[in-house]
């Protein structure tokens, strides 16, 4: 998938077995700048560091899911946040959403495609951004006349 080495991302998760397989279904997609958190503060301190995914535990000992993902909304809105969870309810899910999660992965079957799912949507939205963005097009004339 083109794009996807291009990516920063930050995996936050206390369950140290579920990290290191996340973070290998990124190494499969070809992603290189992966960055791993066994806890929610590590990865807010890090947040300087700018990535542009974080896929992020729902529930975790010393501060949850929810708590982190606002903190990462209020530092950067821009910033696409993932939840994953084993828990099976609907309303953490919509929850997720309500805070300003992009998205949302149940643990379990198929994780690895519904990863590659999820990132290909954030590529795809990326892309559009990109193009529809008047902005980013005048900066790039200005640069022409400037020089």
């Amino acid at each position: 998938m083109e794009g996807l080495d291009k990516l920063k991302i930050f995996i936050v998760d206390d369950d140290q077995f579920y990290l290191n397989i996340f973070s290998q279904y990124l190494s499969n997609l070809g992603v290189t700048d992966v960055a791993l958190f066994d806890n929610g503060l590590d990865a807010l301190n890090k947040l300087h560091d700018q990535p542009q995914v974080v896929f992020l535990d729902h529930n975790m000992d010393d501060i949850t899911g929810y708590e982190v993902l606002k903190k990462i909304k209020r530092y950067n809105p821009d910033i696409y946040v993932v939840m994953i969870t084993a828990q099976e309810d609907i309303k953490t899910a919509v929850d997720s959403l309500k805070h300003g999660a992009f998205d949302y992965i149940q643990k379990g079957q198929h994780d690895e495609e519904r990863v590659k799912a999820v990132l290909e949507k954030i590529l795809e939205i990326k892309k559009m951004l990109e193009q529809s963005n008047p902005g980013g097009f005048l900066k790039r004339m200005l640069q022409f006349v400037v020089v």
